[in-house]
């Protein structure tokens, strides 16, 4: 907006300038009122006349010099107009003020050029030799003369200077409408999610529908790459839980038939890693779909229910590890988003709780409610997590250095996926009681 407002405000003075350099040229150059005839006769004729009445003479003149610089539109700035010098006898009767009376031309009836105060003035006299009577006409006859001259008064810049301010307005106004539809596409991509990759809407200002057009199109090709992404790894991920699940049921049932101890210790370290390979797979898929939340069709969901149900879920899990799962909660806590996304959240959280969670320790699960967001808090006993680390536990594949449980370093990093694409926020601190508190936000609906 600065830009564009110093660019106008530039341009106009540069017209201006323009304007006033062509005024002074056209009038350096223009001799034509100098060689009007029929001037210096009214002006001989009256001088003639009034001979004998100086008064009446002199007013005559004046207002006779006056009406010939009003006619040209040029009585203001007089640098700009014809002086005229009238002599009867050799003594000068009536003269223009500002006129040179030390300029005058030797031969009658052409123009001639003369320095006089520095200046180079044009001037031309016609004489009555019988009556005694001396006409001089004169102007400045070079363009930087008559430039310093007519801005000797102001007349250049004080325009300039005055006007400036009251165009500012109009110009301030004229260049925010014009910029209307580029803060409406940018106020559009700033309001998108980062999943949001729909079109931008169609202005009708065509000027803008050219940038548009090529947003709209990368925007296509950034969604459709993503999309294609998304199938690969999900493709893959079900294509290796297949043989994963054969691998399992191969190990199994060598460990049923009865193997040497050296061997059993084999096959339970391959049940372990296909496991684990196999819980990466599911977690794979968590964040293919957690990824995709942002296009799928959201709805109110009861948080409270959903967390219930999850809790039931996982309690075999919690009971296998000794932990014992509580819950703080009332009713009526809406959320709106994907139930899918939203049992990714859940399920990564407190699974996370559970697996860090010593034998005999609580998980505690909370359900609040503040400034229009519902809060899912989940506590452990566990070790917690280092301050410098809180924000890098949410990146994807990142495990702590001196991390002793398996895992495959996305749970959190799903967690976080699902609650940016809620539009809300997700953060660790250390738990009331020591260990992790995990507590991620979401708008209520």
């Amino acid at each position: 907006m600065r830009r564009l407002l110093v660019a106008q405000m530039a341009l106009l003075a540069v017209v201006w300038s323009l304007a006033v350099g062509l005024l002074v040229h056209e009038e350096a150059r223009n001799e034509g009122e100098l060689r009007t005839d029929q001037l210096y006769d009214v002006l001989l004729y009256m001088t003639s006349a009034l001979d004998g009445q100086p008064a009446h003479r002199r007013e005559a003149l004046r207002l006779a010099d006056r009406a010939l610089r009003q006619t040209g539109g040029k009585a203001d700035p007089p640098e700009l107009g014809v002086f005229t010098v009238v002599r009867v006898h050799g003594q000068v009767v009536y003269a223009t003020p500002g006129a040179r009376l030390d300029v005058g031309s030797v031969h009658d009836g052409t123009v001639e050029y003369h320095m006089a105060g520095g200046k180079k003035w044009a001037v031309r006299t016609v004489r009555d030799r019988a009556a005694g009577i001396e006409i001089s006409r004169m102007k400045l006859g070079h363009d930087m003369d008559l430039f310093l001259s007519f801005n000797e008064g102001g007349y250049y810049l004080l325009p300039l200077l005055v006007s400036l301010p009251f165009l500012v307005l109009p110009a301030w106004l004229s260049i925010r409408v014009a910029l209307r539809p580029w803060r409406r596409a940018a106020e559009d991509i700033a309001a998108r999610g980062p999943h949001d990759l729909s079109p931008i809407a169609p202005l009708p200002q065509r000027e803008a529908m050219a940038v548009i057009d090529s947003v709209n199109a990368l925007l296509r090709r950034v969604a459709d790459s993503a999309a294609r992404e998304r199938r690969f790894i999900a493709d893959a991920a079900h294509e290796l839980r297949t043989p994963l699940a054969a691998l399992r049921v191969n190990v199994e049932a060598l460990q049923r038939q009865g193997a040497v101890p050296a061997q059993g210790e084999l096959l339970a370290g391959i049940v372990r890693a296909s496991e684990r390979a196999t819980r990466l797979v599911g977690q794979l898929l968590l964040l293919m779909r957690s990824d995709a939340a942002g296009v799928e069709a959201a709805r109110p969901i009861a948080l409270d229910a959903l967390v219930q149900d999850r809790l039931a879920a996982l309690s075999r899990l919690a009971d296998v590890r000794g932990v014992e799962l509580a819950l703080d909660a009332g009713e009526g806590f809406i959320v709106r988003g994907q139930e899918g996304a939203l049992v990714s959240l859940v399920d990564n959280v407190i699974d996370n709780a559970i697996k860090y969670s010593p034998p005999g320790g609580t998980v505690s699960v909370t359900l609040t409610r503040a400034d229009g967001m519902v809060q899912l808090c989940v506590s452990d006993r566990g070790p917690g997590v280092p301050d410098a680390l809180r924000e890098r536990v949410f990146e994807r594949f990142f495990r702590a250095p001196d991390q002793v449980q398996q895992g495959s370093g996305l749970g959190l990093a799903i967690a976080r996926a699902v609650v940016d694409a809620h539009g809300g926020d997700i953060g660790i601190r250390t738990a009331p009681g020591g260990g992790c508190l995990i507590c991620a936000r979401l708008p209520a609906a």
